[in-house]
């Protein structure tokens, strides 16, 4: 008995994706196991994380979620680095699960913290010496940029939730 009769048995088909994040777009793939192995354990990075649960800037603490993403990004850049090469040369399912892990990682994900991440961090650490009877939410507030910077996170936030949305499809 072959395996994609067993796939088909248990409901596995063609799935469509639509991926904003790191420009990715529509794809459609036929998942493999393997493949959902990977979407699942990425889809729990994201859902676990503060990735694809909704930032609130008012409680929320700029830093700790930098410090999410950060984890984030090189547990799904493990995560991809472990499909076999066999499997990446095999099936297209798993070349595209890749290549929408490594678009929405450098082109969604690292522009935004390569954009701010630093300098922000850059800034609170000298800001927090001079007001420490703030609270982290109270201060990064006063940061010049915190608008432009929390719209800029939260348009990732979204798309990191809508991303999550997108592999739950492949479960």
């Amino acid at each position: 008995m072959s395996v994609w009769w067993w796939l088909k048995r248990k409901g596995f088909k063609a799935t469509r994706l639509n991926i904003k994040l790191g420009g990715v777009g529509e794809v459609e793939l036929t998942p493999n196991i393997q493949d959902l192995n990977i979407a699942h354990q990425i889809w729990t990075e994201l859902v676990t994380r503060k990735a694809a649960t909704p930032i609130d800037p008012e409680h929320d603490v700029i830093h700790e979620v930098y410090d999410s993403w950060y984890h984030l990004f090189g547990r799904v850049r493990l995560l991809i680095a472990d499909i076999p090469a066999t499997q990446i040369h095999d099936y297209e399912s798993a070349r595209m699960l890749v290549d929408i892990g490594v678009k929405t990682l450098n082109q969604g994900l690292r522009p935004h913290l390569t954009r701010w991440q630093a300098r922000y961090r850059h800034w609170y650490a000298q800001a927090r010496e001079k007001n420490p009877s703030l609270s982290p939410q109270e201060l990064q507030q006063t940061y010049s940029d915190y608008d432009e910077l929390i719209t800029d996170m939260t348009t990732i936030n979204e798309q990191l939730q809508e991303y999550a949305d997108e592999l739950k499809k492949l479960l």
